[in-house]
């Protein structure tokens, strides 16, 4: 029996891979928006345009969570203080869009 062998154009199955990746990328950017837009005042494009970047979407997401937490005001500013680093570009970019 004869081996079947077929030839695969390896430079357009790069490129439907990307554009795959990148669709792929594009409906979960917009779907964590979404969600995020849900509990905040913020509509799902605001989001978008003030970050982004999906880290600054993910570290925006992490804010959230400290601050709708049912832990006390202190606990909460003790939070953020200890992430400070990582939440700093996010408060700029937030306070920048409204200020």
């Amino acid at each position: 029996m004869a081996k079947k062998t077929t030839k695969i154009d390896w430079e357009d199955f790069d490129k439907k891979v990307a554009k795959a990746s990148i669709s792929a990328a594009e409906k979960t950017d917009a779907a964590l928006a979404i969600k995020l837009a849900s509990i905040t005042s913020l509509t799902t494009k605001e989001i978008q345009e003030i970050f982004p970047e999906k880290a600054d979407v993910e570290r925006f997401s992490e804010l959230m969570k400290i601050v709708k937490s049912s832990t006390s005001r202190n606990n909460k500013v003790n939070k953020i203080v200890e992430n400070s680093e990582k939440f700093a570009g996010i408060l700029v970019d937030l306070l920048g869009k409204y200020f």
